[in-house]
């Protein structure tokens, strides 16, 4: 067992976090907001600092999950960060969902520490993390990943060495790109099966194990049917990462036409009011311009 560090208890963080402690990890949480890592504390035991260095002092693994590419090297790098304080031989692994240049800064910038640094963002949303069946695609070096993948396999159902560094996050770029269109086509068809008179909850049943089925087919139609947005992945959340990868896209010359144009659809789910809705909202969207 080993002593861990977890930055950023948001609503992926906190149960990963948890899952640490069940695993017989001893760990240390970090927050923004004190008040959460008091009732992360109070709820599974462990230590909370008031900093991301005095968490991550005498850690063997440091975990975060934070907001964007801001945050990360504001936990990282800034006069408080957490590199500063850890030893050399630690392993840093980052499970927010960030562009690859700001992998490629903190791996250079750990290495210059003596530490290992492995970009592992997640997919599976709040349930997977909550469930601690995650997958988890990594980018670094071969040791320090063998070194934390036993740690990560606390809340994961999947984890694998994608490459080098900036590996893991062109993978997750992969996995929104294709979930952006498998939303935007569930949400034409649910659309289409209504607008038919069809009933959408049979259609499902009868097309789910076929060519069309899909997590998103068998979890979000029954909600995008009922018209309620309140589950998983926020559309704030999925516009900072289709802008993360149409951005990469641009750096590598990879044409994304069909994300481009649904970045926009869920643009305009934001100024509906919908930022924090989930993103199988883009149907809400369809509904308001036949309406």
């Amino acid at each position: 067992m080993a002593n861990v560090t977890f930055l950023g208890l948001g609503v992926m963080g906190y149960p990963m976090a948890g899952h640490l402690v069940k695993a017989g990890h001893t760990v240390t949480v970090y927050n923004r907001t004190t008040a959460k890592a008091e009732a992360w504390v109070a709820e599974h035991g462990g230590a909370m600092a008031t900093t991301p260095a005095a968490a991550a002092k005498g850690a063997d693994f440091v975990m975060s999950c934070v907001g964007n590419d801001d945050d990360l090297r504001s936990v990282c790098l800034e006069e408080d960060g957490a590199l500063g304080a850890m030893a050399a031989g630690t392993v840093f692994v980052d499970h927010t969902t960030v562009s690859a240049d700001i992998t490629r800064t903190l791996y250079a910038a750990a290495k210059d520490h003596g530490i290992s640094f492995i970009d592992a963002p997640v997919s599976g949303g709040q349930a997977g993390a909550e469930n601690g069946v995650l997958s988890v695609m990594c980018g670094g070096d071969q040791d320090a990943y063998d070194q934390a993948a036993p740690v990560i396999d606390a809340y994961a159902g999947a984890c694998a060495r994608m490459g080098e560094t900036g590996a893991g996050q062109l993978t997750k770029m992969v996995n929104q790109i294709a979930i952006a269109g498998l939303l935007q086509g569930l949400s034409e068809a649910m659309l289409f099966a209504e607008k038919s008179g069809l009933d959408g909850r049979a259609v499902v049943d009868v097309i789910k194990g076929g060519a069309a089925g899909s997590w998103q087919m068998l979890n979000r139609h029954a909600t995008m049917l009922d018209d309620t947005y309140n589950f998983g992945f926020a559309v704030d959340w999925m516009r900072k990462d289709l802008g993360i990868c149409l951005d990469e896209a641009d750096n590598i010359g990879a044409p994304l036409p069909g994300t481009a144009m649904i970045d926009q659809y869920y643009k305009d789910v934001q100024n509906m009011g919908g930022g924090r809705w989930d993103t199988s909202s883009l149907i809400k969207r369809l509904r308001a311009l036949q309406a």
